[in-house]
Parts: structure tokens; C-alpha cells; sequence
């Protein structure tokens, strides 16, 4: 059983109506690790809901959170803004509400692409709407149990002076401090150590926030939480994991949810590893990650390994082996039969479809072929017409078709920016300018075009042709082929020689060799 199914009978057989929650705090750049969250909170809802379970997934987006430094990708006069809730900080780019949103929403809006059906809950609204209210009173009126439970549970010593809720200063918009002694429901009197300014807020209006240790469990008490995938560092041993179960019981008078840590997603590139996180930007986003990778080839991607092993995340060459992973475990979950240290990912690979499988096998194109037919094609009409050529495309239906229109689009985003050159090149409109020729290689080409003329025009049968006169010519099949790239892609070397020269036109390869042969 996959792990996504061991966890939602867990919540099955323990909730009525299971509620599965997921999070981020955009204060920053969204990596492509943060898709984890996501993408595992629905792979547990789907799943619930295949137990014939009405289940439901929100997704919680702290936009009520401080900007804790004016960080590297900001402007300079942001520093002005450090200290003030995030929701109320002008956008960057002057294209969204405020800066939350502007890291947020397009990550919200890409991530529906992926399957992941959620309600998406705006922190700060929350604490407009005085949902919040409850749980800070009932914080401010056990604020020594709390200390108390904080110490025992992170091992420090109990600071007197812990603040459960910070009041929003009326004067600066920063987070101020609460004055303890003179709060009453629900008013609270804060003094700001910006400003110097001293006030009072309604607990009920949203012009104050709970500390994270406090807020959290404060979520599962609004919501009900069942359930909740979260990263290993608030799982680990004096975590906001372990707090929050002792607050949220001893505190509010609840029950945690059930814990789901994962582990981080590093970002590999040429061999080297390396931790990501939204404060320091990333060089491959979420958005990226979408852009580049079919939507479920990247739910397959976090879903083929338990949450407590790390992933991996390689835009390189890897994107290419994930891909081909992904369509192998098609085709074996539509062939029926897999071997036992199989079943994992073949499951994984059900479970990416989110309840959603195709009724049959999907029309497969192998997606290095596909890494070069787009180079080949200026579009998606470009694209039909070269696999017209190679691949059987009759019984090709509309969900194979914008299947592989969205697969199209990946590759050529995934090109255009995190390819490395060894896959790129452009078919010359000619011969290369500057590129010199032996009469070896001319005498070459002189012998494929005789060959070529009336030969059937299919990968196996080229690279017969191509290998055989080589081994008959003094330039020997190694340099055949690097001779061939040469006037095609003014590069040494290239795609897979035989599918690469039967994608093409016949007429246009052989005047080709008759234009490098003079």
C-alpha cells in the first residue's frame, strides 16, 4: 500500500469529514520545493476521497506574517516596510493587491494546473473576520501555562516576557508589544518600540497576530484539522509540531491533526546539491517547475518516495529521466503486470492522476524525441507534422492530443532556460558558413544520397544506411557522424542520428547532402 493510502485510512477510519490543511508563507520567492506541500496534501485528500470519504483540503497562505528583513531580490526603500505585516505592503511590481499576493497568487494559479483541488484561506482575513479572537483570549488568559508549556516543550528557559499575540501599532503598522496587565477582553493596550507610540486594539478587528507557536494550533481549532503535511523542521523534537499538540489541548481545548512531515526538496544541478529557501531566492522556482515539467510526471515526481526522504529536484537531464520514468509506469500500470519492487511507483503513478485515470493507455511519445521535434518545429502544427513522419498518430484522441500539446509547451519552456547545450541545436537553413569539409566527407555524402534516393525513410532503415556506407568509406562511422551533424546543426554531435534524420523531410536530408558534397 503507498504511503498516501496508509495515511488516509488513518483519517478515514478516525474523521467524520476529514480536513486536510496546507500552507506557506509567501514572504518571499516560492521555490519548487514548496510544490511538496501541495502536492502531497492532495494526493492524501484524493486518496481519502476514494474511500468514498467527503473530504475537503485548504490551503492556508500566511499573508498576515511580518517581513522579517529587506531581503536581496527587494528594492532598496523596501527596508522601510520591515516589521509590517506582508498583506499590507505595496506589491513590487505594481500588478497584484500587495506584496503576499504578488508571491503567491501566480504560484495559486499554476498549482490548479497540477490537480490540486483546494480552497485557497487568506491568513489576514482571518484575523479581520475575528476568527482568530477566541484563541487569543484564551492564549492572553494562560499566558504563564503558556510560557510554561513552551519551556518544557523546547527546553528553554521560560521567558516572563513572551508575547502569545502581538497588537499592529495604529501609527507605524508594525507588530508592537502588548501591554499584559491592562488586556480585557477584547481590548488590548500595546506600546511600539518603532514608533514609541502606545494604543490599544479589539482583538476582534485583525490589527494584532498570534506568535507562530500559538497561531498554528489556533488553525487547527478554527478549521478542525484531521490531517496536515508539514516540513521536518517543525517535526523535529521541540518543534512548533510538539508545542502546538500541548497548546492546542491544554490551551484551546482541541486535538492536533494527524502529522505528515516530508522531508526538503534540494535542487541539483551538474552533480552538485544545494537547500533552497524563499528568503534567498532560487534559480529554479515553483512556477519553473510547472512550466517545465508535465503536470503528471511532477505529481509522480514527489509522490514515487515517502514524505521522510528527501528529494532530489534535477532540471537537467534528470527532467528527461523523470519524464521517461513516469510514461514506463504507464505502461505498466495499463499492462497489468509489475514486479514487486515495482509496485511502489506504479501506485505512485495512479495516484498522480488525482482519481482521474485515463480509461486507456494515453498515446506515449518518448520525450527526448519529442526534446528534439520541437527544436525541429516552429509549432504545435510544426510538431504533428514531423511526428507524422515517425510516429502512428491515427488513433490519437483529443485528451492525447492536449496531452501532448502541454508536453510540447514544457519542453520548449524547460529549453529556453534550464537545458543544458549538449540538447540544444537549430537545423541550419543551409550548410553552415565557415564550416570546412574534406573530400573524404564529400565523397561520403555522394554515397548516402545513392543510397538514400530510394530507401524507405524510417529511423531503422537510415541508420543502416548511414553505419553501412561509413564502414565502406574511409571515414569510418565516427566521423560519419560527426560530419552529418556538421551540415545539419553546425555542431559535432547531436540527437540520436537515425529518428533524428527520419524526422525530416527526405527531399529536404538529401538536397542537403548534395549542397555539402560539391
Amino acid at each position: 500500500m503507498h504511503w498516501a493510502e496508509v495515511v488516509a485510512k488513518e483519517v478515514a477510519d478516525t474523521c467524520d469529514h476529514p480536513l486536510i490543511a496546507t500552507g506557506i508563507s509567501p514572504t518571499g520567492i516560492i521555490h519548487v520545493g514548496s510544490l511538496r506541500e501541495a502536492i502531497t496534501g492532495e494526493s492524501v485528500r484524493s486518496a481519502v476521497e476514494a474511500l468514498g470519504k467527503e473530504v475537503k483540503l485548504i490551503y492556508l497562505i500566511d499573508s498576515f506574517d511580518p517581513l522579517r528583513k529587506c531581503y536581496d531580490f527587494l528594492p532598496p526603500e523596501y527596508e522601510k516596510y520591515v516589521g509590517m505585516p506582508i498583506s499590507r505592503i505595496p506589491c513590487p511590481c505594481g500588478q497584484h493587491k500587495n506584496y503576499a499576493h504578488h508571491f503567491v497568487q501566480p504560484f495559486l494559479d499554476a498549482v490548479d494546473s497540477l490537480g490540486v483541488h483546494c480552497e485557497v484561506i487568506w491568513t489576514h482575513e482571518l484575523y479581520a473576520q475575528g476568527k482568530f479572537a477566541e484563541c487569543v483570549d484564551m492564549a492572553m488568559k494562560k499566558r504563564e501555562q503558556v510560557i510554561q508549556i513552551l519551556s518544557e516543550v523546547t527546553g528553554k528557559e521560560a521567558n516572563p516576557d513572551y508575547a502569545p499575540y502581538n497588537p499592529v501599532c495604529e501609527n507605524c503598522g508594525r507588530f508592537a508589544k502588548p501591554q499584559f496587565d491592562n488586556y480585557e477582553f477584547p481590548y488590548m493596550w500595546y506600546s511600539c518600540d518603532h514608533c514609541g507610540h502606545c494604543g490599544k486594539t479589539d482583538i476582534r478587528s485583525g490589527e494584532g497576530k498570534l506568535t507562530w507557536r500559538l497561531e498554528w494550533p489556533a488553525k487547527w481549532m478554527i478549521f478542525g484539522t484531521s490531517a496536515e503535511p508539514f516540513g521536518k523542521d517543525h517535526a523535529a523534537a521541540g518543534g512548533s509540531y510538539d508545542s502546538g499538540k500541548r497548546i492546542v489541548s491544554e490551551i484551546y481545548g482541541g486535538k492536533a491533526p494527524y502529522p505528515i512531515p516530508y522531508e526538503f526538496v534540494q535542487l541539483k544541478s551538474g552533480g552538485v546539491t544545494t537547500q533552497m529557501h524563499k528568503s534567498l531566492g532560487c534559480s529554479v522556482t515553483g512556477l519553473d517547475a510547472i512550466g517545465m515539467t508535465p503536470p503528471e510526471v511532477l505529481n509522480y515526481l514527489f509522490l514515487r518516495v515517502n514524505p521522510s526522504r528527501a528529494i532530489d529536484y534535477d532540471y537537467g537531464i534528470g527532467t528527461l529521466d523523470m519524464a521517461d520514468e513516469y510514461d514506463r509506469m504507464e505502461r505498466l500500470y495499463f499492462g497489468g503486470e509489475w514486479s514487486e519492487s515495482e509496485e511502489n511507483s506504479v501506485q505512485a503513478y495512479k495516484l498522480a492522476q488525482h482519481n482521474h485515470i485515463p480509461s486507456k493507455l494515453p498515446l506515449q511519445i518518448p520525450y527526448r524525441h519529442l526534446v528534439n521535434v520541437v527544436q525541429m518545429a516552429p509549432d504545435f502544427d510544426g510538431v504533428m507534422e514531423i511526428l507524422g513522419r515517425t510516429e502512428d498518430m491515427d488513433g490519437a484522441t483529443e485528451e492525447d492530443l492536449e496531452r501532448l500539446r502541454r508536453r510540447c509547451d514544457c519542453v520548449r519552456y524547460w529549453l529556453n532556460g534550464f537545458a543544458p547545450d549538449m540538447v540544444k541545436f537549430s537545423i541550419q537553413p543551409s550548410v553552415p558558413m565557415g564550416i570546412e569539409l574534406s573530400m573524404t566527407e564529400k565523397a561520403y555524402f555522394q554515397a548516402l544520397v545513392t543510397r538514400m534516393n530510394d530507401c524507405n525513410w524510417d529511423a531503422e532503415t537510415i541508420n543502416d544506411i548511414v553505419s553501412g556506407v561509413a564502414k565502406e568509406q574511409p571515414i569510418g562511422p565516427k566521423g560519419a557522424y560527426k560530419a552529418l551533424y556538421k551540415i545539419l546543426i553546425g555542431k559535432n554531435a547531436g540527437p540520436r542520428l537515425g529518428p533524428f534524420l527520419a524526422s525530416m523531410d527526405k527531399k529536404f536530408v538529401i538536397n542537403r547532402l548534395i549542397q555539402a558534397s560539391v
